[in-house]
């Protein structure tokens, strides 16, 4: 069963929110974070990716960068840019994106669920990112970023969303992206002791997003409580920071990809490949997106085209077999371009779907990449069947959009 608990949430003062909020550490380079932070003191780029502060290039993994994260993380308490709440709470977080609204709870989730498997995961973890994240945590003995979970939908956590949000909320801006943020506070006994409850009746978290922050998060907590001679499972450090959405709340987005060659192939002759296991349709100039589970858009020579998958390439019955990631990856990225190891071949690139099919012609045009395929999303359904069977997806399978804002709660290892 899932255990979570309300805690004291370390967060911002309504008047510095969204100076202080920033997107997650992982999704912008150092310059990029740099560029974003400008001249806003109270950006938590300074504590999330706090090599911005060097005048001099700095490895993210360098010990004075770590530390300068504790030098800043005391600066925004003393400052007063952030403030722990005197009481437990929990708070729902709402994103907002194209007009769709997302709601999700935030607790304390226990790292003894994910140690023990009741936080289930689907994507495989690097050590290096876990180590990089394990020591910002330690140093910080706090939680800085939010992990990404969700739940099999329950009513009674519905029903709590749905009165929270008919209420006034702490939080509601746009941040420069045009997503939507709202957060509300509950400190209520009876509603407190209700969200405790409905979770404890949910069998298993999921991991949508955030598996090294997750994982990070977890050891750490393993680690104090190893350390610690009076470790009695009520401590803070027990727990990790999550924001956890009911299944039916997430939309998941395509992960496209771009390749730069044919491996020696003309373009005919690549397209011959292709139709021994795909049914082929040119589609012309127009933009092609995929419009159905086994269906592909390539695009190749300033032309789009449908592929969809012949019978034998996929086993619907199978939660890694029914995957068109697992497909593409097979049948056209193996058996033809020679691309064996995703995470490591450098003539294959990734592309979100938030930047949508053009971001794809673009780059194919430019001449920086030879061919781009567009995927059909994963769902929900795939990803918990999946996590549920013990199984790992294929490598970069999932995008989640909108990302979870940073610094709106952080989670302290001590009260």
């Amino acid at each position: 069963m899932a255990k979570v608990k309300p805690f004291r949430g370390v967060r911002p003062p309504k008047q510095f929110v969204e100076q202080v909020a920033s997107k997650p550490y992982d999704v912008l380079s150092s310059e990029e974070a740099r560029q974003e932070a400008g001249d806003n003191e109270k950006s938590l780029y300074h504590i999330i990716k706090p090599e911005i502060d060097f005048d001099y290039p700095i490895e993210e993994s360098d010990p004075k960068v770590y530390d300068k994260a504790v030098e800043n993380f005391a600066k925004f308490q003393k400052n007063g840019w952030l403030i722990q709440d005197k009481e437990d709470n929990y708070y729902i977080y709402a994103q907002t994106m194209d007009g769709r609204t997302q709601y999700g709870i935030v607790v304390g989730a226990s790292v003894w669920d994910y140690i023990n498997g009741n936080i289930k995961k689907h994507e495989l973890t690097r050590r290096e990112k876990e180590t990089d994240r394990m020591q910002h945590i330690r140093v910080n003995n706090a939680n800085i970023e939010p992990v990404f979970l969700a739940f099999p939908d329950n009513a009674t956590l519905e029903d709590i969303i749905n009165r929270t949000k008919a209420t006034e909320p702490e939080y509601d801006f746009v941040s420069e992206d045009g997503i939507g943020h709202t957060l509300w506070c509950i400190n209520d006994k009876e509603t407190i002791d209700a969200i405790t409850a409905a979770f404890d009746a949910i069998p298993y978290l999921y991991i949508a997003d955030g598996h090294h922050r997750t994982a990070a998060a977890a050891h750490v907590g393993e680690e104090k409580a190893q350390a610690d001679p009076n470790h009695n499972g009520t401590e803070e450090y027990n727990y990790l920071l999550a924001v956890c959405f009911p299944e039916s709340h997430l939309k998941v987005m395509d992960y496209n990809r771009v390749v730069k060659d044919l491996n020696g192939l003309t373009e005919q002759q690549f397209l011959d490949k292709i139709a021994e296991h795909f049914d082929i349709e040119e589609k012309g100039t127009e933009e092609y997106r995929p419009n159905k589970l086994h269906n592909f858009s390539l695009y190749l020579g300033g032309k789009w085209y449908s592929l969809t998958a012949k019978e034998g390439t996929y086993d619907d019955n199978d939660p890694i077999g029914v995957l068109d990631v697992k497909i593409s990856s097979d049948y056209i990225l193996r058996d033809i371009l020679g691309i064996v190891d995703l995470r490591t071949d450098k003539r294959i690139d990734f592309v979100g779907g938030i930047r949508g099919l053009g971001e794809l012609k673009n780059r194919v045009d430019s001449g920086e990449m030879k061919m781009a395929l567009a995927l059909y999303p994963v769902t929900m359904h795939q990803i918990i069947n999946i996590a549920d069977t013990g199984n790992i997806m294929p490598p970069k399978a999932t995008w989640f959009e909108p990302k979870l804002r940073s610094g709106l709660i952080i989670h302290k290892l001590e009260n």
